[in-house]
């Protein structure tokens, strides 16, 4: 029996309008894949600029602090230096005896047959109160002892600055 040429036209067209169906499925996929990795794109983008601008926030703040860091650091080695500067011209005052360390004495606890005037010279500063000279070599122990405690202070007040300093950035 021969096949009718209307159903053999009918069947093309059936597998045509398949082909069709299957190429039209075919560009609306590709062109949700295009819009899928396009958008893909634009995400990643934003967070790449996302990153980069907290990396570049994060390097202001570690510069900024560097720069905080470097100014206290030059401020407590100048207060260091002048300490150090101050004492050295202490010392050298004392040597020379250009300068006389004293101690005031309670006039209730003095010593029988010392020989500590009991009012004070025309240049004193207090009055009638009764001192006693030291001896240069300890009033030079006395001075080493004020240096190292004023190195230790300033240590301490750099050591401080430096934490607080430190503090913001680690409890944000």
């Amino acid at each position: 029996m021969p096949i009718p040429w209307r159903l053999i036209v009918l069947g093309l067209l059936a597998l045509g309008a398949a082909a069709l169906a299957w190429q039209f499925q075919d560009w609306r996929y590709g062109r949700q894949l295009a819009e899928q990795a396009r958008l893909n794109a634009d995400t990643l983008n934003q967070l790449t600029l996302s990153a980069a601008s907290a990396q570049q926030a994060e390097q202001d703040k570690r510069l900024a602090l560097e720069q905080r860091l470097a100014t206290s650091e030059q401020s407590h080695y100048r207060a260091l230096s002048d300490a150090q500067r101050d004492q050295d011209r202490l010392r050298d005052r004392l040597a020379t005896a250009d300068v006389r360390l004293s101690v005031l004495l309670d006039a209730s606890d003095v010593a029988p047959g010392c020989n500590v005037p009991a009012t004070a010279g025309a240049g004193g500063v207090d009055h009638a109160t009764l001192r006693a000279r030291l001896d240069p070599a300890h009033a030079q122990r006395i001075i080493a002892i004020t240096d190292t405690g004023d190195r230790g202070l300033i240590a301490l007040q750099a050591c401080q600055a430096y934490v607080r300093a430190l503090a913001p950035v680690h409890f944000e």
